[in-house]
């Protein structure tokens, strides 16, 4: 478990899913993976903008981009934006409460609301795994 310093968690604690499960860490990966896109968003516009230098500048900027570690971060980019949305699908219909099941009894032992969530986890997690190896055919055997 994370340890508390001066009454902070830090960055452990930010990712530390205790006892909550896979739900927990997808959250987590949720997040840094908005924040990587992000990042990619503007360092894309930053990188747009050379087109307004001139013709040169813009092919130059786009022969360095050819190389392979550029194509890799591409793919990347594309593994975060799928996880990102088909995970957020699955935090927006959590919070509207459709992931909840219907009421029912108290009866021990409990059966917690991540566990009735948990086949439209699996179901969406499924689909980024496929597209995935989808893209990653695409990307590394089509594109070469």
């Amino acid at each position: 478990m994370a340890e508390k310093v001066g009454g902070r968690i830090g960055i452990r604690g930010w990712v530390y899913a205790g006892r909550y499960g896979l739900e927990r860490y997808a959250y987590t990966l949720h997040r840094i993976t908005g924040l990587g896109l992000l990042l990619y968003f503007i360092l894309h516009i930053f990188f747009s903008s050379v087109r307004l230098k001139g013709q040169g500048a813009w092919e130059g900027l786009m022969a360095s981009f050819s190389r392979p570690l550029f194509h890799f971060g591409e793919y990347l980019v594309f593994s975060a934006f799928v996880f990102h949305a088909l995970n957020g699908i699955r935090l927006i219909l959590a919070e509207l409460g459709f992931t909840l099941g219907k009421p029912a009894r108290p009866v021990y032992p409990y059966r917690i609301s991540l566990d009735r969530g948990r086949p439209l986890f699996l179901v969406l997690m499924g689909i980024v795994v496929i597209l995935l190896l989808l893209g990653g055919y695409d990307f590394f055997v089509v594109a070469h």
